[in-house]
């Protein structure tokens, strides 16, 4: 796209166009994963004190893959961000809900990444059963809550001091989305390995 400025000069913009690839991680995309998470650690996105050992990274991929989808974006053959979802508690009457998070690196923020890997997370976990899913977002943080706004996440709650973080104290927002309705008593979660998922992966160009 082109357009002249007012002292004649024309300035041309070019339409970036990527592709992106979505695909289901695992052990050993765990040292690219910690890149792209250890700098949360180190702000207050994560409570985290700072990043895992690269093994224990490793173990909770597997761990998480056994059960939930656990999904990175490839930008030109980079990863640029993942998401996944985990139980949300341990206690057996929570096992049809999920807490879901997104990662992405500086360089793709505001590309639409955040909200493409998120689409398909959710709808991998609608398949799989899951009636609702959580979110938890350190307070403020616009750009999070606001990509959990437009995917139809509604404010659930705010805790107030919920964590000491880099000399504050910091509040929490617990965002929710309803996946599926239940009215009666409900099937038990289908692992994501056991069920097809393939039209929600692959390539596209954006």
């Amino acid at each position: 796209l082109c357009r002249r400025s007012g002292s004649e000069t024309e300035i041309c913009m070019k339409e970036e166009r990527l592709m992106r690839t979505f695909r289901m991680a695992g052990e050993a995309d765990a040292q690219a994963l910690l890149d792209i998470y250890a700098p949360y650690t180190e702000g207050t996105a994560s409570f985290e004190e700072g990043p895992p050992s690269l093994a224990e990274f490793a173990g909770r991929i597997r761990d998480i893959s056994a059960t939930y989808p656990y999904i990175v974006c490839e930008v030109d053959g980079e990863i640029a961000g993942y998401a996944y979802a985990h139980r949300y508690k341990e206690r057996a009457a929570y096992r049809w809900n999920v807490e879901v998070t997104v990662y992405l690196k500086p360089a793709y923020h505001r590309r639409g990444i955040g909200r493409a890997l998120m689409t398909r997370l959710l709808a991998m976990l609608a398949r799989q059963g899951v009636r609702m899913a959580y979110s938890c977002i350190t307070l403020p943080n616009p750009a999070s809550t606001g990509l959990h706004a437009a995917m139809g996440f509604t404010e659930a709650g705010v805790l107030t001091d919920a964590g000491w973080k880099n000399g504050s104290w910091r509040d929490v927002i617990w965002m929710q989305k309803r996946l599926r309705d239940a009215p009666g008593a409900p099937k038990e979660i289908v692992p994501i390995g056991k069920i097809d998922v393939s039209d929600l992966l692959g390539s596209e160009q954006k």
